[in-house]
């Protein structure tokens, strides 16, 4: 992992979070905007997965428990998918809130993925 961009990667779920919690609370349903936001966490998601698969390769190797890390990666992929069909089928504000909720998770197990990637540093 790469630490700067996994802050990046931070900072964008937490402004997501804060966008479309913000929205639902306002009694709003959920829009490009909202869901856009949780695409964008989702692709530096995917950009992240890229960087730990070629990382080892130039030298960046991790520390940590490689499986942990892993599963991570791939259970934090699954979550913005599943929260945008969420607000797709359901679309009260509370849909909003449970995209915020997905990236706040995501942003969470982004700072866990670096803790196990430079576990031994």
């Amino acid at each position: 992992m790469i630490e700067w961009f996994t802050w990046v990667q931070f900072g964008v779920g937490m402004a997501a979070t804060l966008f479309c919690v913000v929205t639902g609370l306002a009694k709003r349903q959920p829009n490009d905007y909202t869901v856009g936001s949780v695409a964008l966490v989702w692709l530096l998601l995917i950009a992240q997965l890229v960087v730990a698969i070629v990382a080892p390769a130039t030298g960046n190797h991790a520390t940590g428990s490689v499986v942990e890390f892993y599963i991570y990666i791939v259970v934090a992929l699954l979550l913005p998918p599943l929260a945008v069909v969420w607000a797709l089928v359901d679309r009260s504000r509370w849909s909003n809130v449970v995209l915020g909720a997905g990236t706040f998770a995501v942003a969470v197990m982004v700072v866990r993925m670096l803790q196990i990637w430079t576990a031994h540093r």
